[in-house]
């Protein structure tokens, strides 16, 4: 969906009293660890919306050039198709800081594998009040390590 659609949804949720979290992050090859990061996300709240990084933004990130190897739209189109997931945003900047002040959710996910302090967004989202949660991966899944295989 569009940030316009999903900072609709938002209100909608939010009039009805329902609690918003919010993750991000390129899902190139998606594996058991995003399904269940995804869904340990979404047990934390009543919808949760998912930002990923456009194709340029996932570059930028410093992956290997032919990275991400699914287009932006088909990575979006994987994951809406989760259960867990409720609502999914393609964001092109370099950091989801935009999109998160745009939907302004109750509850910020990221991975364990980021210090509380690099987490992006979360002076927005504790600002009104919202919580920051990192979550544990499930270790021995990587998509780097997937494409290693592959190309090997």
């Amino acid at each position: 969906m569009s940030r316009d659609e999903a900072v609709a949804l938002v209100h909608r949720a939010r009039s009805l009293g329902r609690t918003v979290v919010f993750t991000n992050g390129v899902f190139d090859v998606l594996h058991p660890g995003h399904v269940r990061y995804l869904r340990d996300a979404r047990a934390l709240g009543d919808l949760l919306i998912v930002g990923v990084n456009s194709d340029r933004s996932a570059r930028a990130l410093g992956k290997a050039p032919d990275r991400p190897i699914n287009p932006e739209h088909e990575r979006a189109e994987v994951l809406a198709a989760l259960a867990s997931v409720d609502a999914v945003v393609v964001f092109d900047d370099d950091t989801p800081h935009a999109i998160i002040t745009a939907l302004q959710p109750d509850i910020l996910v990221k991975g364990a594998d980021w210090g509380a302090d690099a987490i992006i967004g979360r002076d927005v989202v504790e600002a009104r009040g919202g919580k920051v949660v990192r979550i544990a991966l499930a270790p021995g899944y990587s998509t780097t390590a997937i494409v290693d295989r592959i190309r090997q």
